[in-house]
């Protein structure tokens, strides 16, 4: 059985199908009479042809706009080994790039590895090492952050007073 190949008019009726996804309305637009579209439309739909091209069309776009297993573990992969940048607003209303912080990573890394289990104690423990790192890190941050909110009070001794005697 050999596969019968699209017209242009029957091409071009399938890809306004896949745009708009009505039968009648991509039949004229294909040049096809507009007083017969709305059946030419029906019957160009149930053609073996033009249905396994609309399908491969619309397999062919799904596959471009929902990302493979692949495509996610380089995008943690890249988080991981602070290749992206997120871009922040300062007070100044300037937009810069900042490297992602240790925790945003070390999640990217548990992503990584929930994909490839391993239950080597030395994996467990270079985990533990590096969760608590990151906790660290948080809490220095933290305390810096107190640290600047603080205002400092200084008291002056008069030494010149009568007090000692």
């Amino acid at each position: 059985m050999t596969k019968k190949k699209l017209t242009p008019k029957q091409r071009l009726f399938a890809d306004e199908y896949i745009k708009c996804g009505n039968a009648t309305q991509s039949a004229i637009k294909a040049g096809y009479a507009q007083k017969a579209a709305y059946q030419t439309g029906a019957e160009n739909l149930k053609k073996p042809q033009i249905k396994a091209y609309i399908e491969s069309k619309l397999k062919e776009i799904e596959s471009r706009k929902i990302a493979d297993a692949k495509e996610v573990l380089q995008f943690f992969t890249s988080v991981l080994r602070g290749e992206v940048y997120e871009t922040v607003v300062t007070s100044e209303g300037d937009k810069v790039a900042k490297e992602l912080d240790v925790k945003t990573r070390m999640n990217a890394g548990k992503e990584i590895m929930k994909r490839y289990p391993n239950d080597s104690p030395l994996v467990k423990a270079q985990l533990r090492k590096l969760e608590a790192e990151a906790e660290l890190k948080e809490h220095e941050y933290k305390a810096l952050e107190e640290d600047s909110n603080l205002q400092t009070t200084i008291l002056i001794k008069d030494n010149w007073s009568d007090d000692d005697g």
